[in-house]
């Protein structure tokens, strides 16, 4: 499968830029993203205070290029680049090695509000 790696810096961020990031997903990416052509899924990642990145797998090489070309040229201006105020460190195709769906399931949500901790 085909992946991209999307990777903004957190370590000069003002502080609050994680809660507002999750607002963001939240409130407006999570469903932007259930609809792209092409994607079979994203997954938003962060670690306080250090990155916060989109983790993508399409289905094909070209709808991961398309995707990449289309926002590469509009990295700067995305909404995450102007919650964290600075532009991804890093726009990385990869190869998706493999897959697996645990015993638990897979689970699909906006947020996950148990896993919270306070900005």
């Amino acid at each position: 499968m085909y992946g991209l790696t999307v990777r903004w810096s957190l370590v000069d961020a003002p502080k609050g830029t994680l809660k507002a990031l999750r607002a963001y997903v939240e409130d407006e990416s999570h469903a932007k993203f259930a609809g792209l052509d092409g994607l079979r899924f994203k997954t938003w990642r962060a670690v306080k205070g250090q990155w916060f990145e989109g983790s993508y797998v399409f289905v094909s090489d070209e709808a991961r290029a398309a995707f990449q070309h289309s926002f590469e040229k509009t990295a700067k201006e995305s909404a995450g680049s102007k919650i964290i105020g600075s532009k991804p460190i890093l726009i990385e195709a990869c190869e998706i090695v493999a897959v697996v769906r645990g015993p638990a399931g897979f689970r699909s949500s906006s947020h996950f509000e148990h896993e919270r901790k306070d900005d």
